[in-house]
């Protein structure tokens, strides 16, 4: 088996390795990104939605970052919202803060009844840059 070449964002290791899963892999040309959420440094959830979605695309584009990526590489977004019918369109407003322009990439969008106490996870598959594709 080939050893995963796992992308860790700056000072969230620690983090990463207690709950025991990769936030981001580095395969045949793409980047596969694990669910980010709103997660203050201790892990722990932001309490306000709207902050808690900003947090989660900060964390999100931290991972990016790491692999040499932004926001405008990703190719295949799927988001998780507790509750959507009475979450999506104020998640939705703070989500176009980092949409970026079209064209946009793919979405979807899934409703689930839990998170581990968040309210918001989006999950993405990114392109790498030329130089990082492997």
């Amino acid at each position: 088996m080939t050893k995963r070449d796992v992308v860790f964002p700056p000072g969230r290791q620690a983090l990463y390795e207690q709950n025991r899963y990769a936030p981001a892999v580095r395969a045949n040309g793409l980047l596969f990104v694990s669910g980010q959420v709103g997660s203050r440094p201790d892990g722990s959830p932001e309490p306000d939605l709207d902050a808690q979605v900003r947090l989660a695309f900060a964390n999100l584009n931290a991972v990016l970052a790491a692999a040499n990526c932004s926001f405008e590489d990703v190719q295949d977004v799927t988001v998780f919202i507790v509750e959507p019918e009475a979450r999506f369109e104020r998640i939705w407003r703070v989500v176009q803060e980092y949409w970026g322009v079209a064209p946009h990439p793919t979405v979807t969008a899934v409703g689930v009844t839990w998170l581990y106490g968040f309210q918001f996870e989006i999950k993405v598959v990114a392109k790498l840059p030329l130089l990082e594709n492997r």
